[in-house]
């Protein structure tokens, strides 16, 4: 295993488990304890985690997992949330698209359905909008699709440009629908992310769309966290995973939301 899977699996165990011992995560990954002893002191030095003694804890309760480092966890999920919420687009439209793997998962299945090529007028098949770099990068490419992307200050966690800048092209255009991908949808508490810039960025997207769509597993419902996007009215449709609780799906329904469980 190379040093950066061995450091994504580390990462990935820890923010699901919130403490690691050295014994523990060497026998998970079938490695040498001073590999995973080596490996926690790196780490810790990128500000990744927190060395005890003997281990490793994460920073706290809002610890954000960097995209760089997010593995395939729930992607068989993502992959099919994705789908569905690209059904959900029809050509010729304003697509405005935040940040997070499984909007990444969108903006690929977006890219290779086979009914979004240029017209005869050279009009794009979808204009999408994001704040985010990778996406924009991975679409760039796609010929059929014209390309917004916001100014701004790129978060290295999530390679979400946010700030003033960001705000000035958001408010400045429309969009037909706003696929949102969050930390957490509460049916009380709305969406959230972790960081209050990114969300504020999220929150402005929402308000000039025409429609709002939230994309996550299942994992993420019911959940909280630090900050607030939109309320649960707010949103249109939720496309999660077959996983989802009834009562949860049915909570969402009664807030005035439209859930699809795929």
């Amino acid at each position: 295993m190379s040093r950066d899977a061995r450091w994504k699996a580390l990462l990935e165990l820890l923010v699901e488990r919130g403490r690691l011992d050295v014994e523990e995560a060497a026998a998970d990954l079938a490695v040498s304890a001073a590999t995973i002893r080596r490996d926690f002191d790196q780490l810790a030095e990128q500000q990744m985690l927190v060395r005890t003694r003997g281990g490793a804890v994460v920073h706290g309760v809002s610890y954000e997992l960097p995209l760089r480092y997010k593995t395939a966890r729930h992607a068989s999920e993502k992959q099919r949330i994705a789908k569905a919420v690209a059904e959900l687009v029809a050509p010729g439209e304003a697509v405005g698209l935040t940040g997070g793997t499984t909007t990444t998962e969108v903006a690929r299945a977006l890219a290779v359905r086979g009914d979004f090529t240029s017209g005869t007028s050279g009009s794009p098949a979808l204009t999408i909008v994001t704040n985010a770099l990778n996406i924009a990068n991975e679409l760039a490419v796609r010929p059929q699709f014209k390309i917004v992307l916001t100014g701004g200050v790129a978060r290295p966690q999530s390679y979400e440009l946010v700030g003033p800048l960001a705000d000035g092209v958001l408010s400045q255009i429309t969009v037909d629908v706003a696929v949102l991908g969050v930390v957490a949808f509460d049916v009380t508490h709305g969406t959230a992310a972790h960081d209050e810039a990114e969300a504020a960025i999220n929150r402005l997207l929402c308000e000039r769309a025409e429609r709002v769509v939230v994309a996550a597993d299942s994992s993420k419902l019911g959940q909280r966290a630090f900050a607030r996007i939109c309320s649960a009215e707010s949103v249109d449709t939720l496309v999660t995973d077959s996983a989802v609780a009834p009562e949860m799906a049915r909570r969402f329904e009664e807030a005035g939301v439209r859930v699809v469980a795929v």
